[in-house]
């Protein structure tokens, strides 16, 4: 049996029955996992923020209504909607709420388990985007620097403008370089791959711009070759700038990407289980990707994105900044926190509150977030909330967040202070559900809503 860390942050806690069944629903669930504690009363003061395990009722909950959390994920596991799910959650720096239920892989007997360990995938992001600001803080770049003063690769990129008669692209020059800020805003005029639904996109896959065996250093000589899909600031679209980030990071700092991000947020932040292949003793906690099959079963499904690498113990050439890293609830909750503290967690400070609140700020340009999401923005590597009722969402304007293609998800509520993660590894209709009712039901549990 595996016991998970937080459950060793505080020894003076004393676990109730009463109290851990409050949080659970009466009925026994195939694959629920129950062991360790759904919730406790915590000894240390009221204050500490030390993700200790604490008594909803004393941070704002109320006891009952957050059942419905504990049941409603339970729920999408016995609907046969998800193979496995771990959620976790902090209010005033005290979890409140962490549970698993399911498998790990439905081929397998072995339950999920809060320690299970996941790829995130685009999760990756909002790391790569800690990394980039530690170096800032540093010195080393400005916001408004052009991205070719640190790849002049990028100097003479070119604009795709269309097709020619011949089926040729079209190419049109640059009207301005694009900048630090818009390669963090996903408003650079990249492309990505991951789609064919534009002829850029097509390029990068007929290129092989993901390839994982490629170093960073080649990754981003392929796409010095590419056209951009647009003028840099002038349109929000999803691509491959968090991966040139890494890039960025590997040549600023003079070390490799993997190795900064072990070194200077990992290590620090006590991440144990984060890194961007699962060395083979922990491969029995990986959770594997499911998705649909005909007749409404769950399969364990191969792993189609493109160029990704089929086997995870092998640390990658070419580490991707944008979604490829692995891990774990607890591990993600601790990064998430100390960007709800303002850069430190139990006295290990990585960033400055001010830097922090920069990358919670929309930085798009109101020509681009015209083409984001209703009242919502971007900053630095987040998607931010900027009016609540037009972007139809339960949490409240601040809020940041970010997802993962298997459908990991985690968001950050300052106004609440509360952060949450959702871990599952899934394709499929439940994945918007599941981050969706999540919200819904954490925010009905909370009956006070600040100090």
């Amino acid at each position: 049996m595996r016991h998970s860390r937080l459950e060793h942050l505080a020894p003076r806690l004393v676990l109730t029955a009463a109290l851990a069944l409050a949080f659970m629903l009466s009925g026994s669930v195939p694959g629920a996992i129950t062991r360790g504690w759904s919730t406790a009363i915590a000894a240390a003061p009221r204050g500490a923020r030390d993700l200790a395990p604490a008594d909803p009722a004393t941070v704002g909950f109320s006891t009952d209504r957050l059942a419905r959390l504990t049941a409603g994920m339970r729920k999408m596991v016995t609907d046969n909607r998800l193979a496995g799910v771990v959620t976790l959650m902090a209010r005033h720096g005290k979890v409140v709420s962490f549970d698993a239920f399911g498998k790990q892989d439905t081929r397998k007997p072995d339950p999920m388990a809060k320690d299970s360990i996941f790829r995130i995938y685009s999760m990756t992001k909002p790391i790569t985007g800690v990394a980039m600001m530690l170096l800032y803080e540093e010195g080393k770049w400005r916001l408004d620097d052009p991205v070719s003063k640190y790849i002049p690769e990028f100097a003479g990129l070119k604009v795709h403008a269309g097709e020619n008669a011949d089926g040729t692209p079209k190419l049109g020059d640059l009207r301005r370089p694009m900048t630090m800020r818009e390669l963090m805003t996903h408003s650079a005029g990249l492309g990505y791959g991951l789609t064919t639904t534009n002829p850029v996109d097509r390029m990068y896959r007929e290129a092989r711009v993901l390839d994982p065996m490629a170093s960073l250093g080649e990754m981003v000589g392929r796409i010095g070759r590419l056209p951009l899909l647009a003028q840099p600031g002038t349109q929000w679209s999803y691509s491959i700038a968090v991966d040139v980030q890494g890039y960025i990071v590997e040549k600023v700092s003079g070390r490799p990407f993997d190795a900064f991000l072990k070194e200077r947020i990992f290590d620090p932040l006590g991440m144990k289980d984060t890194a961007f292949y699962v060395p083979a003793a922990k491969l029995p906690r990986l959770a594997q990707l499911h998705a649909e099959a005909t007749g409404g079963a769950l399969e364990v499904a191969p792993d189609q994105q493109a160029g990704l690498m089929a086997d995870p113990t092998t640390p990658p050439p070419g580490p991707s900044g944008g979604g490829g890293l692995y891990s774990t609830a607890e591990d993600y909750l601790r990064l998430c926190q100390m960007l709800l503290d303002g850069g430190a967690l139990n006295g290990t400070r990585l960033l400055a509150p001010r830097t922090v609140e920069m990358m919670r700020t929309n930085h798009l340009s109101a020509e681009a977030l015209k083409t984001y999401r209703p009242g919502q923005g971007f900053g630095l590597d987040f998607s931010v909330v900027m009016d609540a009722g037009e972007a139809a969402v339960s949490t409240p304007n601040g809020t940041y967040s970010w997802a993962g293609a298997a459908g990991t998800w985690f968001w950050i509520d300052p106004a609440t202070d509360l952060a949450f993660v959702g871990m599952i590894q899934h394709r499929g209709n439940a994945v918007a559900d599941v981050q969706g009712f999540s919200r819904n039901l954490t925010y009905q549990a909370i009956v006070e809503p600040s100090r």
